[in-house]
């Protein structure tokens, strides 16, 4: 059944907000493809670009994890309780249960609901049961359904979220009720997250579904990531100075060097990677995790079966590789210069044209229609999953590695400078302090001459005057 999302955020009972980074979407973003049709036929994907299993780990799969429970509330209009719960119903090995409030949960004329963890009093301390679900109360119109999905963190004092104004009560009248009956529905998938690695979270039928309503966040926020790092590398090749003295660096340094510049462990790219795009409060967060994990199986190529590359190939154009995978190692498929210009000019992958509002009306429907659609979804998070991860590794070891040495090098450089102008100055000193000395040891010595002579000039007219008084005694006796 088609759908459209409830008014209010996810909220436990006893609090009065959550994160901003909480998500919550509008009605028309919810409006297409609800389809309890689609989320009822287990039908397995029909893709071949998309990995539906976490390779590598022995714990269960998310399809072991996910689960659904329907709740048929009789004689609805009859009931006068302040809150109703449903029966216990059991997911990914926990157990849980519907909450709801007839007449609001601190708020007048709204349906409040919840689900809960249903024995955590009876838990050992420091439990929590990390999950993603969505409620829908189901309308006879299914186009007018009401869903709501979130992702959230139960434990001890949050063993309960949901909305507290899920929608408003004179809306549960119309067409809410049939046959005095209120029908809820919940699809609950509890998250096995790994901090070290991209992993792949969601049931395939429930991934498809959230797809529908949230493939445009998912590009938005690979995108947004996208888009800032191309922009850096940009910058980087527009500052010609800088490019110049770069590509001089890298083209000076031995291959040998630059190979090992060019690679990076795969399992320490992965850890930044999982940080940088999970985030608990985000519901989209596990739909990127699918598209980064799928991105990546397809970077390190289906080993399988070579029937399954023909058909990737076949299926989607891929670009040559910026990035490789070997072994444990991620690294650069050519030269840094060449990817990194690449990076930065190479077009992204094209933008999902069909939305919410246009998903049916391209002249197809039914099974042809459905296969086409999802296999176009799962193909385009796929593509855009590889493309994110290529310039996610591309940029960490330009960053991390390469950009770190060119920066020591220059800083050698300068510091080489320096020391050449240091020692310039000096000899420029000790040049000017003996061109000073020797100016000195010359004025000195003028002086000198110049005492010298003033003495030798007195001394002579001392005896000019003793052999004047001689010659002519008499004048002396005179004066006496």
């Amino acid at each position: 059944m088609d759908g459209v999302a409830s008014e209010g955020c996810g909220v436990g009972r006893y609090t009065e907000g959550i994160s901003s980074s909480q998500h919550c979407l509008s009605g028309e973003a919810l409006a297409e493809w609800r389809s309890s049709e689609q989320v009822e036929n287990e039908t397995p994907s029909t893709s071949l670009l998309y990995w539906n299993s976490d390779d590598g780990d022995d714990g269960p799969k998310p399809s072991e994890l996910y689960g659904k429970y329907t709740w048929k509330i009789e004689k609805f209009l009859q009931i006068n309780k302040r809150e109703l719960r449903s029966n216990v119903f059991e997911v990914g090995g926990y157990k849980w249960y519907i909450l709801i409030y007839p007449q609001g949960c601190d708020v007048c004329n709204h349906l409040s609901l919840f689900l809960c963890v249903a024995n955590h009093d009876k838990l050992l301390p420091g439990w929590s049961h990390f999950a993603q679900f969505t409620i829908a109360v189901v309308n006879k119109d299914p186009k007018k359904s009401k869903y709501s999905d979130t992702l959230h963190r139960f434990w001890k004092k949050e063993h309960d979220w949901g909305w507290k104004k899920f929608m408003e009560l004179s809306k549960v009248y119309d067409g809410f009720i049939e046959f005095d009956t209120l029908i809820i529905k919940a699809q609950v998938q509890v998250i096995r997250e790994k901090k070290e690695r991209l992993f792949c979270c969601l049931d395939h039928q429930y991934r498809r579904e959230l797809v529908r309503v949230y493939l445009t966040n998912v590009e938005q926020i690979c995108r947004r990531f996208l888009d800032d790092r191309r922009s850096n590398l940009g910058k980087l090749i527009e500052d010609k100075a800088k490019w110049s003295s770069f590509s001089a660096f890298w083209l000076g340094i031995d291959q040998n060097f630059r190979r090992r510049m060019s690679r990076e462990k795969k399992d320490m790219i992965l850890k930044v990677v999982v940080k940088h795009f999970f985030i608990e409060k985000e519901v989209a967060s596990t739909l990127v995790m699918d598209s980064l994990y799928s991105g990546l199986k397809a970077l390190e190529g289906p080993s399988k079966s070579k029937k399954v590359k023909s058909k990737l190939l076949d299926a989607e154009e891929m670009l040559a590789p910026i990035v490789r995978v070997e072994k444990d190692m991620f690294v650069l498929a050519d030269d840094v210069l060449l990817l990194l210009e690449r990076a930065a000019l190479e077009p992204l992958p094209p933008k999902d044209e069909k939305g919410p509002q246009n998903r049916t009306k391209d002249g197809n429907s039914g099974e042809d229609f459905n296969k086409d659609s999802i296999e176009r979804d799962e193909r385009h998070l796929t593509e855009l999953g590889r493309r994110t991860v290529e310039i996610f590794v591309l940029a960490h070891i330009f960053s991390n590695k390469i950009e770190v040495a060119y920066q020591e090098a220059v800083a050698l450089q300068r510091q080489e400078e320096l020391i050449r102008e240091e020692a310039a100055w000096l000899a420029e000193q000790k040049t000017k302090r003996g061109a000073s000395e020797k100016e000195k040891k010359a004025k000195k010595k003028q002086a000198k001459q110049k005492r010298n002579n003033r003495k030798g000039k007195d001394k002579g007219r001392e005896k000019a005057n003793v052999a004047a008084e001689e010659k002519h005694p008499e004048n002396h006796s005179d004066d006496d």
